[in-house]
Order: C-alpha cells, then sequence, then structure tokens
C-alpha cells in the first residue's frame, strides 16, 4: 500500500490549540463500521459495556524540550529518545550546522555536548549529568514537548504542563503524551466506576518518533521508531482473566494498544513485557488481543491513521473522518476523540 492512500483533507483550522475545558467536555464520535453518532466524552460510559475493560497509559511526560546557545546561535532541542542515563538521541532545528563535540549551554552549569548526526536527521547528545540530576534540570528550564502542529511562543504557555500530562500520569520518560488519555477527569472515572467498567494501567515511553512524517511512499519500507514498554505480571494475569470471562479489552490510546498487541502471542496470550517495541500496524494486521479502541483523530498519512485504518477498515475510517471535518471536530493532540469499533 501507498502512504498516499492514507491522505485526507483537514482544513487547518480544525487543528486544536487547546484542550477541551473541563477536558471531559471533548466531542466523541462512535464509529461502528458505517455507523456514526456524535456524542460527548461524559456519554462514554453509556456506549461502552459494564464488562468493559479500559486500559490506559500511564506514562508520564517529561519537561524534554530545551533552550540553549551553541555560542552565539540559539538552539531549540527536544529529547527524542533516551540512550543511556546521560545520553540522548534529540531533535534539533537547524542541525545541519553542528559539528560534533559541539556544545550547546543550556544554563551556566548545564549544557550537551553533540556526539553524533544521524541519517535520520536526529542528533546524539551527551549531557554534563544523567540520571535523577538530569531529569531534576529538565524539571528546572525544560519546557512541555508539545508537538510542532501546537503553536506557541517560545518557552510555551505555563497552562501546557498540566494540559499536556493525564491526570493518572506516574511513570516519567515520555517525550509525547499519550493524548487519548488526556480526556479522562476524576468525574469520567466516577462514571466509569458506577457502570462497573474496570480500569487497568500499562506503560509505554511514547517517543518523539511518534511526530516523524513517513517519508516513503511504500509503507512497508517505513521503518518504525522504537519505545519502550512495560507490562507486569500481575497486570498480565488479570487481562487474560478478563479475557476469559469474555470482557472486552479497549486500550486508551494507540500506544497502549500498540503495546498490548506487542505482549499478546498468536494464541491471544497476553504475556509480562519490559522491553522496546516497534511494531508497526497496517491493513491487514491480524488484531490478537484488543476488542475496541478509544482514540484521537490521527494525521494524514501518519502510522497511527494506518492503524485505525487496520482496526476499523481504511473506507470506514475515511468516511468517519469526513464526517468529522464536516461536524468541525477537532483533531490532533488537544483534540476530540473517538470510540471505534473493530472491523469484523
Amino acid at each position: 500500500m501507498k502512504t498516499s492512500d492514507f491522505n485526507f483533507d483537514l482544513p487547518p483550522e480544525l487543528i486544536a490549540n487547546a484542550p477541551a475545558n473541563p477536558r471531559d467536555s471533548a466531542r466523541l464520535l462512535y464509529i461502528n463500521g458505517f455507523e456514526l453518532q456524535d456524542k460527548c466524552m461524559l456519554d462514554l460510559p453509556d456506549l461502552l459495556k459494564p464488562s468493559d475493560v479500559l486500559v490506559f497509559n500511564d506514562t508520564k511526560v517529561i519537561p524534554a524540550r530545551l533552550y540553549g546557545l551553541r555560542g552565539q546561535a540559539k538552539i531549540e532541542m527536544t529529547l527524542f529518545k533516551q540512550m543511556d542515563l546521560s545520553t540522548w538521541e534529540t531533535l534539533i532545528k537547524n542541525a545541519r550546522r553542528l559539528r560534533m563535540g559541539d556544545k550547546i549551554e543550556i544554563t551556566s552549569d548545564f549544557y550537551a555536548t553533540v556526539l553524533d548526526k544521524k541519517e535520520t536527521g536526529t542528533v546524539v547528545v551527551h549531557f554534563n549529568c544523567s540520571g535523577a540530576d538530569l531529569f531534576a534540570k529538565l524539571h528546572t528550564v525544560g519546557t512541555m514537548p508539545l508537538p510542532p502542529y501546537i503553536k506557541r511562543m517560545r518557552g510555551g504557555k505555563e497552562s501546557d504542563k498540566a494540559d499536556y500530562q493525564t491526570i493518572y500520569a506516574c511513570h516519567e520518560g515520555a517525550v509525547a503524551a499519550p493524548t487519548a488519555g488526556l480526556h479522562f477527569t476524576e468525574r469520567l472515572f466516577k462514571k466509569l466506576d458506577e457502570k462497573g467498567i474496570k480500569r487497568e494501567f500499562v506503560t509505554l515511553h511514547v517517543g518523539g518518533g511518534t511526530f516523524l512524517p513517513v517519508k516513503v511512499e511504500n509503507i512497508q519500507d517505513h521503518k518504525m521508531h522504537a519505545e519502550y514498554g512495560v507490562i507486569t505480571q500481575e497486570v498480565a494475569d488479570r487481562l487474560n482473566q478478563y479475557k476469559r470471562e469474555g470482557r472486552r479489552i479497549i486500550p486508551v490510546g494507540t500506544t497502549s494498544l500498540r503495546l498490548l498487541e506487542s505482549a499478546a502471542d498468536e494464541l491471544g496470550i497476553l504475556h509480562p513485557f519490559s522491553k522496546e517495541t516497534s511494531i508497526f500496524i497496517t491493513p491487514g494486521y491480524k488484531f490478537k488481543f484488543v476488542d475496541a479502541l478509544f482514540t484521537n483523530f490521527h494525521t494524514p498519512e501518519s502510522t497511527l491513521f494506518m492503524l485505525v485504518c487496520a482496526f476499523a477498515g481504511m473506507d470506514e475510517m475515511k468516511s468517519a473522518y469526513k464526517h468529522a471535518v464536516e461536524k468541525r471536530y477537532h483533531f490532533f493532540s488537544y483534540g476530540d476523540a473517538c470510540l471505534i469499533e473493530k472491523r469484523n
């Protein structure tokens, strides 16, 4: 299949620059094949069965965007993927001017040294501190790594520190938010609890590669970015038991789905997981563990739009997205959401 097969028209004014306020006031499109229903987030419990199980990604976004100087030149650097306690693969604007050994000064006692420039366009840097000390520096001087389609002045907005984080985030390591989870509030959790819907948590540290475009025309030539994920033995045991009981497993977000599918075997049994996954889900993929999907609206020609087309059918998803555009839904990270039934 071609990357261009996954294109669709999206008016730029439908790209959300701020989240719904309150979060659970966002709109929700229910997609069941070609059947579409316009709802809102607080309707979600009514669209689910009491036996359903929602699986959330509890990764926590770190303030991964840094501003510094290389000599007199201003540098904007976004952490992309951790390589060790003090070394990160990064995205740096105008990186072509950087040379090996260049020093990027962020503060008087916090700097990074350029180690390598990869063919993919990323830059490997080594910080002068590591581990918890490095994370402490990030929390002091870093800003939230909002995707490029959310327009902000240099340094971002103070409100994004809370807005770009799920209310249940607890394991630091992501450089992009699992944005489907941004819609959930304590009020919505209470409504889900009252209906008896179970909640489970897994961890996938979302990498910067989630924003990288697919640059090849044949999608099978695309190299998927790797992200580190964890599913504990206890969570795997409970989810397997829920499946045996005939409950539906519904990931919240494509990150949760990718992790569950990475950890499931061909018999549909989920195993504990603690490693990187670079699973790339495209039409024709046979889903092993998940039964429905809650997610946001994704970018044209992206790996995430390919995933939802694999899940629900390309014609069905293009029809749903056309409806969402006509009804003026908001798209992408701070946008509205959809609940998608799996194609039979």
